[in-house]
């Protein structure tokens, strides 16, 4: 009886035991980002995400396991010749990532290394196509090449390239020595024609001053001799108008009585005085006694007034 109570709890204990083996392996926990893919007899079923997930045991086995996350690799260094024959060395790196965890296992053997190589080999078909300046100039060309390059075949490996960036290219020492003198070359010239633009620019601004300061003279001498002008006219107008009141003046004078005596008197001591000035001029004079009389003088003037007086009435008349 004993033997047989053994023998039970035996056989439970084992059947327990395998039922936990049997669940254990059924349960599957599915890290964040990871994809788990799934074989039944040797042949894919399905493949698992992130969670808890169940197979079944034997006849299911995970084959796979897939990171999903972006992956940085390091393409290393390569020689390149470019379409001028120079053997440049480059390096990048390369942003992948899993989009079909079933293709990635099954599409090829190992697809960090087959997207790797491609890039290689791609970043030396490139810039095979391109001379030395316009690798230098032409990175992001470069980019965009590898990643179309790596993409297109990448469809079947169920992978997709983010993203390459060339690190570094480096050109032999006596290229980087004659690039040197080069530029070298390139900052004399620069630094040549910028003096020469900044002494013509100098001559230019010099001139322009010389000319606006002689146009400055030559208008500033205009307008004063213009002024000038102006001013001599305005005196000569001045002094004809002065003349003009002064000759209607004596006129409006001369017509009165009063003014034919102020105008004897007047020509009477202007006679008086020419004879002063003769006598001084010399010692000589010869006068007719009887015309020299200050009364013969005056009335000789006061004839020629009367003339004058009697012809300017004739013509007012007429």
């Amino acid at each position: 009886m004993e033997y047989l109570v053994d023998t039970g709890m035996i056989f439970w204990v084992g059947l327990a035991f395998v039922l936990v083996l049997v669940l254990k392996s059924s349960i599957k926990f599915v890290p964040q980002q990871t994809a788990f893919v799934i074989e039944r007899f040797g042949k894919f079923r399905t493949t698992l995400t992130a969670g808890l997930k169940f197979v079944i045991p034997v006849i299911d086995r995970v084959a796979y396991q897939v990171s999903l996350k972006e992956l940085a690799l390091d393409v290393p260094s390569q020689s390149a010749i470019t379409k001028d024959n120079i053997t440049l060395t480059v390096d990048g790196v390369l942003y992948l990532k899993v989009i079909d965890p079933e293709k990635s296992s099954y599409g090829i053997d190992n697809y960090i290394f087959g997207v790797t190589q491609l890039a290689q080999t791609t970043m030396r078909s490139e810039i095979g196509k391109m001379s030395l300046d316009k690798t230098f100039e032409e990175r992001e060309v470069l980019n965009l090449a590898i990643v179309a390059a790596i993409n297109e075949a990448g469809e079947a490996w169920g992978t997709t390239c983010l993203r390459y960036e060339i690190k570094d290219i480096t050109p032999p020492q006596s290229v980087l020595e004659a690039m040197e003198r080069q530029m070298k070359a390139e900052r004399d010239k620069r630094a040549t024609v910028l003096e020469s633009e900044g002494e013509r620019q100098s001559a230019i601004n010099v001139a322009e001053g010389q000319r606006a300061s002689i146009v400055l003279a030559a208008q500033a001498q205009r307008e004063e001799q213009i002024l000038e002008a102006q001013g001599e006219a305005e005196a000569i107008m001045t002094v004809a108008e002065a003349q003009a009141k002064a000759l209607v003046t004596v006129g409006e004078a001369a017509a009165t009585e009063q003014g034919q005596k102020a105008i004897q008197f007047d020509l009477a001591t202007r006679a008086i005085t020419a004879k002063q000035a003769i006598a001084k001029e010399s010692t000589i004079v010869l006068m007719d006694g009887e015309k020299s009389e200050a009364a013969s003088v005056v009335a000789q003037s006061m004839a020629v007034m009367t003339a004058m007086n009697s012809a300017g009435n004739n013509a007012g008349n007429s």
